[in-house]
């Protein structure tokens, strides 16, 4: 008999990672399966961040490294921020974790109570909704739906505040949907935060650099919301670095003391060697991202243009990230003869088994009339992927 805690039994499986899984077993298997499904560049990690890996092993960054991160990458990262999104975070008040999925759950586990609620707009991030739900805490949703654009209005917020509210987590660029907040929008959601004291905004910005229309505002950076907002980052997608597992966060100090401690205790410090890489990508000044940045707008272009007019079919142009993420209820209640469609994980579940593609179906992301499609990967596959999903879906009457 199997004697699971209450707190592992209710977790979800990430349906990302469960797809790219499914996907990796029917390619040993020799199927020719293109993988739309994981937000991971396909880019390799820049050479002078390698070789800044490789330094680091010939100098001995062998030891257990400081909990929050070697003070050198914390100063590089106070730097950044203080450039780019004109924030004043001190070294002290930021926090170096094993990814942003770990920045998100230390502060989540900081400041979350059991029963405090934390709103969660959707389409979200899979991870937000199951890392509340371990904290303990009672997710409220915040539904924004492809007639918005996928995002929430100050109104909405407003609405869905009350008196145990602890949390908003805000998410722009948006994983799965790719749409950006403008200042105007992020403004007004922060006009709300505003009035209700107690109430904190983790604001996840991991896709920063990965934006063609418009502009990259940090919440915290307006006026008053510094002490609100806790900003969650990392190296993973504007460096082409998912493997090395570097997050970071810049917070008011006694969320990043509280976020130090809950580290020292789970994982102490993490990869000395990734930490040297990641401050190689801080500091270096390239065009490494510029290069990836166009090249995910070319992809963008050319996915949302094969995709556009297909029957069935609603799309909004992302502004940010690499993924596009379709209505296809249209497809609800059809059938090619054998299979019926009954919802998103039903339709993706068909386009893999029919067309050999990889998708995400939207109820993981709280957008159960969706699929989440990943462009991150070559516009040849891209191409044959469309093509695939095309016949597939014309079979469906």
């Amino acid at each position: 008999m199997e004697y699971l805690s209450d707190r592992i039994k209710s977790l979800s499986v990430s349906q990302t990672l469960a797809m790219a899984q499914k996907s990796r077993e029917l390619k040993a298997k020799g199927i020719d399966v293109i993988s739309l499904s994981l937000g991971e560049p396909d880019f390799n990690t820049p050479d002078y961040i390698k070789e800044a890996a490789k330094k680091a092993i010939d100098d001995n960054y062998s030891k257990y490294p400081p909990v929050p991160g070697y003070s050198d990458l914390r100063e590089a990262i106070s730097a950044k921020f203080r450039e780019e999104n004109g924030l004043d975070y001190s070294p002290d008040q930021i926090i170096v974790s094993a990814g942003g999925k770990h920045s998100l759950i230390n502060v989540i586990l900081s400041i979350v109570n059991p029963g405090d609620e934390v709103i969660i707009p959707a389409p979200y991030w899979v991870s937000y909704y199951d890392q509340v739900i371990l904290a303990g805490g009672k997710p409220v949703i915040i539904n924004a739906g492809i007639d918005n654009d996928f995002k929430i209005s100050a109104e909405q917020l407003g609405a869905a505040i009350s008196g145990r509210t602890r949390l908003l987590i805000f998410n722009s660029p948006s994983n799965p949907t790719g749409m950006v907040y403008d200042r105007d929008e992020i403004s007004a959601i922060a006009d709300v935060v505003r009035k209700h004291e107690g109430l904190f905004v983790i604001s996840d910005e991991i896709y920063e650099h990965i934006i063609f229309d418009g502009e990259h505002v940090s919440m915290a950076s307006l006026e008053g919301m510094k002490d609100r907002v806790i900003t969650v980052n990392g190296v993973s997608k504007g460096y082409a670095m998912t493997g090395w597992r570097i997050g970071y966060i810049g917070a008011p100090l006694w969320i990043a003391k509280a976020c130090d401690k809950l580290q020292g205790q789970f994982t102490s410090g993490v990869s000395s060697i990734s930490q040297r890489a990641a401050l190689a990508a801080i500091t270096g000044k390239t065009d490494s991202i510029i290069k990836m940045r166009e090249a995910f707008r070319r992809r963008r272009d050319l996915i949302c243009g094969l995709l556009d007019g297909t029957k069935g079919l609603r799309i909004r142009i992302p502004q940010g990230a690499f993924y596009v993420m379709p209505d296809i209820s249209y497809f609800f209640g059809k059938s090619d003869g054998t299979t019926t469609i009954r919802n998103c994980d039903d339709l993706a579940l068909y386009l893999l088994d029919k067309a050999m593609v990889a998708v995400v179906g939207g109820d993981a992301f709280g957008a159960p009339e969706c699929i989440r499609i990943s462009y991150a990967t070559s516009d040849e596959l891209l191409v044959e992927a469309v093509k695939r999903i095309k016949s597939a879906l014309e079979k469906l009457q």
